[in-house]
Parts: structure tokens; C-alpha cells; sequence
């Protein structure tokens, strides 16, 4: 300890590290690591005007910006008025409270170097600390209530520190991380003026997790900040704070104390690792950069839409998923390729049909494509609507299978790359596949395994999906595989003709080529699946 009172109130005066080296003594029971000087190098940093840290469970990160840090703002060269302490929870928030009021009324050198810090008619209670010698108050909120237009006489909070503001049970499901990032967006980013900070400190809890959201926007530009990632262990082996685990020993007899190889993992490695009993993991994720030519030169088949209706707007409701995807290539050789920005919203019946309707068209360049929709209670109607807007839609039978058998059945597919997701634009629908059983909400890996079962279905049979229509009463006979492909091949090769020359006349013939094609499809698609079903119906299609 410095003798000279005049000296060190100077010093603390201008650092943050001596500050909390001089008066908080009984916090720095270890020699202190690099990262520890970048974490008080950060809070001396002015410009930053969002920083993110991100480090392992006994890092001292919330001792030195939930504790030291709203104390050193004030009494310190930044002369901050209006401190913000955000957490969880309004009892975690006390805590915080707490710890500063402790040292405020029992460390003796600190008041006796920069005191007195109450006054009897100072006001100190449960939600915030008045420091009249400074014209200066701590405040404490959490996320369960709205900071929005939160004052101390004409300042708005000038510092915003959160303090694990995510735990497990918080980012447990995508609808609990939207309405925290929701609450962070709306009511904290905007409550300071333009020289405000704000620092979150957290812990790896979810690779979703609003801490993981506001990483990726850093680093893509979309968001200025900064963001310091502290693990234990590097990805090198190089333990970070060598002052208290001087080597692996240390660190196992750390990891001995109880935890499971998850917490160790999540809490000291900043590493999502799987729980067990989850189907597919990230690492059996395969992504494709750019679609191969839908050409028949590179085994294109077609394209098709899964559909899983949840006709509601209520809060309550499920969301309708549609997801979409173009196939390659036929049995073991056949591709997938997912396509980015699956529909997943709250629709009625209206908004559900025109939407399947749209992206049936646009899939086919204006031609319709394929849609499927489970075969399963107020479902069946659906794709008998989508037909009688002129879809090609078709009810898929789930054969008994709940949703984690499906789910299984779809597991080889996907880890053997015969599956590929988009690398941009799947997020949603990885999400629930990462957390299928514990997300609230798996309405796309509905869509997603009714897709593969319709696949599967197809497997054996003449592999060429076939628009529906009204059968011919005299059903003329199938013609042979081989040549229902080089019919396909050659309407596509007219397309593409088409396209190429924007010219009217190799449209007609495209257009005559394939309402024939679509007319023979018709016949045998009725003869085939829906017989007795246009009999039933005939009086009310008008046939």
C-alpha cells in the first residue's frame, strides 16, 4: 500500500486497476492475468459505447465491472452522475447493491481516502445509493421491469452495466431469448444519451443466446462494440489465469468439484456441447454455398414445398411452417438442397393458403410446384384447397410415427450429407433441431421431416412426382419410366429455350408441351391415388 495519501488518491484517480488493487485487497486473493488488464483497459475506454465480455465461471469479471466498476465511474477521472446495474433478477440486482453499499460503509480506506458517501438525509435504499458528495446515484433494476426513461435529475444513466442478465432457464427456448433481445433492444440500448455505455457481462449459455446474437452483429458491422471471448482453456491449451490455476492439475481438481462435463464444459470452456439424448448435433449439419444448375445435366428433379398448417393468430397458436427445397438425383445419390427463409409464422386459413399458393409458383418460375401437407385431422382439407386453386397438393401419411421417430428417421439423411442446408437463412430451422424437445416450438422440423417421409415414400415407386388432377373415367395406362424422364428433360430443355430467347413463339410451344403433359398427369394421377375421392366429389368440382 502506498503511504502517501495525496499519491495514491491521484493514482486511483486516474486508473482503475490500481483503484481496485489499493481498496479492494480482499478481491485479489491470486496474481492477476493478462485479460484482467484488458478488462480494466476496457473500462477506462470511453469511445466504447457497447462492450460485450464473455468469460469463464471465477474470472473476477463481475467483481470488477458489477462491483469496482460503478464505484471507480463516480468517484474516479470519468465523474460519472447516473450509474445502471442491470441483472436477472431484481433479487440478483440487490446483491449487486449490496456488495457496493458494503464497501461504501466498512472499508476504511476508501472512505478515508475519498468519503464521506452518506449523509443522514442522504437517501440509501433496497433500489439505489445517493452519494450527495458527488451529486451522484447508483440505480439497480432488472429485466423484469422497464428502465425506459430512467433519470437522476438531468442525467440519463451514463453507465449501464448487466450482469448476467441470461441463465438456463432464460434461453431454454427461442421464445424466452426474443422477448429478453426484444426487452434489451427496445428499453436499454436507447435509454442513454450519446456519450452512454453499456457493458454486458455474461457466460456462455446457448449458442442462440442474446450475448451470442449481439457477437455475430459485431463481427458482421452490423453493430458497433466490442467483444472479448475469455475461455480457461485457448483452443492452444494456454490456461488464462495462470495466478490461480498454475497448471492442469489445478485446473482438474477444479473440475472435480462436482460439475458435469455440460457445465464444465458451457461454464469454464465457453463450449456448447450436446445433452444427452439429443438426435442431431452441429457438427452432422452439412451446408451447401450456391444451388447446382436446375438443369437435368446436373440430375435436377424438382421442387417442392412442406407444409405444416397451424390455422390461428393467437399467441397461443403453433406457427404454419413451409419449408422448401429442390431435389437432385434419385435413391442413395439424392440431394436435398434446403432453401434459406422458411415460412414460420402465426397465419389463418386465408393467409396460409395464398402464402403456399405464392410458393408453389415461384418455385416453378410461375408453374406450380408440389406441395405436402400431413395427412391428419383439420390438415386433410388444406391440400384440397391448394388443388382447387389449380396446386399440385398432396396429403403424405405419417404412418403412425410421432415426432421424435420422424425426426430419427430424417437423422441419416442429414448427417450423411444427403440433406444440405443453406448457410445463410436456416437459423430458425436449426434451432429447433438443435433443441428438439426443449424448444417450445418445432413447427419447421414438422415440415422438414414430412419432406423426407414424402421422399421415402416415393423411393421404389416411378420416382417422378406428378402434378394432380381430375382423372380421365378410362384411365389410359403408364407409360414407362425412361420415357416419362425424357419427357420432363425435354420441357425443361424448352424452358430454358424459352428463357434464353424471350421469344413469343417458343413460349407457345413451351406452354403446348406442357399442358399436354400436365393433361396425361391429370389422367393418371386420379387413376392412381384419387379415384374414388373425384367420384365423391365430381358434383362439386363441376366435372
Amino acid at each position: 500500500m502506498i503511504v502517501d495519501q495525496d499519491f495514491r488518491r491521484k493514482l486511483v484517480y486516474e486508473n482503475h486497476f490500481w483503484f481496485f488493487y489499493f481498496y479492494f485487497p480482499a478481491y485479489v486473493k491470486c496474481e492477476m492475468a493478462s485479460f484482467h488488464q484488458d478488462m480494466f483497459a476496457l473500462t477506462e475506454d470511453e469511445s466504447t459505447r457497447i462492450a460485450i465480455i464473455m468469460a469463464f465461471r471465477g474470472s473476477a469479471k463481475s467483481s470488477i465491472f458489477g462491483m469496482s466498476l460503478p464505484i471507480w465511474a463516480i468517484l474516479g477521472k470519468q465523474q460519472l452522475k447516473h450509474v445502471l446495474l442491470i441483472a436477472s433478477t431484481q433479487q440478483k440486482a440487490q446483491v449487486l447493491l449490496q456488495n457496493i453499499k458494503y464497501e461504501f460503509e466498512n472499508n476504511r480506506v476508501l472512505q478515508a481516502d475519498l468519503g464521506p458517501f452518506k449523509e443522514e438525509q442522504a437517501g440509501w435504499n433496497a433500489t439505489s445509493l445517493y452519494l450527495p458528495k458527488y451529486e451522484a446515484k447508483i440505480t439497480i433494476a432488472s429485466i423484469e421491469q422497464s428502465v425506459r426513461g430512467m433519470r437522476f435529475k438531468e442525467y440519463r444513466p451514463q453507465l449501464i452495466v448487466i450482469d448476467d442478465m441470461e441463465d438456463i432457464e432464460s434461453v431454454k427456448t427461442k421464445e424466452g431469448r426474443d422477448k429478453l433481445e426484444t426487452w434489451l433492444t427496445g428499453e436499454v440500448l436507447p435509454i442513454g444519451d450519446l456519450a452512454s455505455r453499456i457493458i454486458i457481462v455474461g457466460n456462455l449459455l446457448h449458442n442462440d443466446s442474446v450475448i451470442m446474437r449481439l457477437k455475430k452483429r459485431i463481427a458482421e458491422n452490423l453493430m458497433n462494440g466490442t467483444y472479448i471471448e475469455i475461455p480457461l482453456i485457448d483452443k492452444n491449451g494456454n490456461i488464462a489465469w495462470l495466478g490461480k490455476y498454475p497448471n492442469m492439475e489445478a485446473i482438474e481438481a477444479e473440475r472435480k468439484k462436482g460439475y458435469s462435463e455440460v457445465a464444465w464444459q458451457r461454464e469454464y470452456l465457453l463450449k456448447i456441447i450436446a445433452d444427452e439424448g439429443q438426435i442431431i448435433k452441429e457438427e452432422d449439419i452439412h451446408y451447401y454455398d450456391e444451388l447446382p444448375p436446375l438443369h437435368p445435366i446436373a440430375d435436377y428433379r424438382f421442387a417442392m414445398t412442406s407444409v405444416d398448417p397451424a390455422i390461428s393468430e393467437k399467441e397461443t397458436a403453433d406457427y404454419t411452417a413451409m419449408l422448401s427445397a429442390h431435389i437432385f438425383g434419385r435413391g442413395k445419390d439424392r440431394k436435398v438442397y434446403l432453401l434459406p427463409n422458411p415460412v414460420n409464422a402465426r397465419l389463418d386459413s386465408t393467409e396460409a393458403l395464398k402464402k403456399a399458393e405464392i410458393i408453389s409458383r415461384s418455385l416453378g418460375n410461375g408453374i406450380p410446384t408440389l406441395v405436402s401437407v400431413e395427412d391428419a385431422g383439420y390438415q386433410r382439407s388444406f391440400p384440397q384447397l391448394l388443388v382447387e386453386r389449380g396446386i399440385p397438393a398432396e396429403a403424405v401419411a405419417i404412418s403412425g410415427n410421432d415426432k421424435r421417430s420422424r425426426l430419427m428417421i430424417a437423422a441419416p439423411l442429414i448427417k450423411a450429407g444427403n440433406i444440405l442446408f443453406p448457410k445463410n437463412g436456416s437459423q430458425d430451422l436449426l434451432i429447433q433441431i438443435f433443441g428438439f424437445g426443449i424448444e417450445k416450438h418445432d413447427d419447421l422440423v414438422d415440415a422438414l421431416t414430412l419432406l423426407v417421409l414424402k421422399l421415402i415414400k416415393d423411393d421404389g415407386n416411378e420416382n417422378r412426382l406428378v402434378f394432380p388432377g381430375p382423372r380421365n373415367p378410362e384411365p389410359e395406362q403408364p407409360r414407362p419410366q425412361s420415357e416419362l424422364e425424357k419427357e420432363a428433360d425435354e420441357l425443361e430443355i424448352l424452358r430454358q429455350n424459352a428463357l434464353r430467347s424471350g421469344d413469343k413463339m417458343m413460349w407457345k410451344i413451351y406452354y403446348a408441351a406442357w399442358n399436354k403433359k400436365l393433361q396425361r398427369e391429370r389422367k393418371e394421377y386420379w387413376e392412381k391415388e384419387e379415384g374414388e375421392n373425384y367420384n365423391r366429389n365430381r358434383g362439386r368440382w363441376g366435372l
